[in-house]
């Protein structure tokens, strides 16, 4: 199963997590089957380039979304893909894993979604 975090930067398991999905600087996707790491930098039009940040994610095969929070379109991008969206993630990748594995992250809905992020 390959999970997804929006990141700050090139650590992979150790980097921070970036708080708005669309303007994070990297995707960091974790293999829980084999342990391998990939950081893939957000190539979308919020940073510059073209696309949507959502599909460097489709492209990517994964299967979870760890996010702190994210906006509406994206949930519904999202959920159309059938990919499972996890709100409430903070710390580090390791970290959002962690809280995922424990149950103690929020499945992303349109009433948990960043009103503030609607373009």
């Amino acid at each position: 199963m390959k999970i997804c975090v929006p990141t700050m930067g090139p650590a992979g398991i150790e980097e921070d997590i970036c708080q708005h999905f669309g303007r994070a600087p990297t995707f960091t996707i974790v293999d829980l089957e084999n342990g391998d790491v990939a950081v893939l930098p957000n190539v979308s039009e919020h940073m510059g380039g073209v696309g949507l940040p959502t599909e460097t994610i489709f492209a990517a095969g994964v299967q979870v979304m760890i996010v702190g929070g994210l906006g509406p379109k994206a949930v519904q991008a999202f959920s159309q893909a059938n990919i499972e969206v996890f709100v409430g993630a903070a710390g580090t990748v390791k970290d959002a894993v962690d809280d995922w594995k424990s149950g103690m992250l929020s499945r992303a809905d349109m009433d948990n979604a960043c009103r503030d992020h609607r373009h």
